[in-house]
């Protein structure tokens, strides 16, 4: 899928320039880094991001991250609306369930998990999904030994196939259609962490919220190191954005699956997003 090889060149670009933000690079001097003619560099950046790579990285900047983070009420805005422009990721379509506590202390025992790798935008991913819903999305380098996410469900009986699922995940990454099924999640987490995973869904599509302000949409605001350890517990990416989640002072931070996409996701959002505003 050549858009989803493409996103490799972008995230290497932007990773390129977070560690010379002070040098400003140019697009001949990214160009180079990459090995490419700055025509092409060009090329395939605006392919995937639908804009040039200068318009494209100002969404990715401290400024832009602390001017939506003074947006008002960004999380009360959308649970009276229900909808956000253009996102399809709402907690219209996306749905948690909890697996049981009998499930978790039996390791998965009765739980029959397929799994699948797929390619998005984003890169590749592994899907894992019993029969009520996705229970794990993580992007992955390629088809290697996961023995690591095996061992979170040890008794469960693996398979390697697909369900009606899994289409449903890769037609809203690729936005392939109109509309949605909804997208039913099956996680295994404390109450605490489902509930914070569920705030997750609330933040609309090319919007930021910072862990204090999930912690206090929640009423714990003494509890952002409990809210932080909650969000880094997400196991299933991009669907539960927790990438839309920064520091207070507009410094983007960690993401378990890469800091450079983490900064991608949001650039291309928030060019989606404008795109819609500029078109309507």
């Amino acid at each position: 899928m050549k858009g989803n090889s493409h996103f490799d060149i972008v995230k290497s670009a932007i990773e390129y320039i977070q560690n010379h933000s002070l040098e400003k690079p140019n697009l001949e001097t990214m160009a180079e880094v990459l090995g490419m003619s700055p025509f092409h560099f060009q090329r395939i950046f605006s392919e995937w991001a639908g804009v040039s790579p200068k318009t494209f990285l100002q969404y990715t900047t401290h400024s832009y991250a602390k001017k939506i983070l003074t947006e008002h009420s960004i999380l009360d805005t959308s649970l009276e609306l229900g909808l956000s422009g253009p996102s399809r990721l709402h907690d219209l379509f996306i749905k948690i369930e909890a697996m049981t506590p009998g499930e978790y202390k039996q390791g998965g025992r009765g739980l029959n998990l397929v799994y699948e790798w797929m390619e998005t935008p984003f890169g590749k991913i592994i899907l894992v999904s019993t029969e009520k819903g996705v229970s794990l999305l993580e992007f992955v380098d390629g088809e290697e030994d996961f023995s690591e996410i095996r061992n979170k469900f040890p008794n469960a009986d693996w398979t390697k196939g697909t369900r009606n699922f899994h289409r449903d995940v890769l037609d809203f990454f690729n936005q392939s259609k109109d509309s949605l099924d909804t997208i039913r999640l099956h996680l295994l987490g404390t109450p605490f962490q489902i509930k914070i995973w569920e705030t997750l869904l609330k933040i609309p599509e090319a919007k930021l919220m910072s862990y204090s302000q999930v912690a206090n949409s929640v009423n714990k605001p003494n509890a952002q190191r409990a809210v932080g350890s909650a969000i880094a517990k997400n196991p299933v990416a991009y669907l539960i954005p927790c990438h839309r989640v920064i520091q207070s002072s507009g410094v983007f931070g960690e993401y378990h699956w890469d800091k450079n996409r983490k900064l991608t996701m949001i650039g291309w959002e928030a060019n989606k997003q404008n795109s819609y505003i500029q078109n309507h």
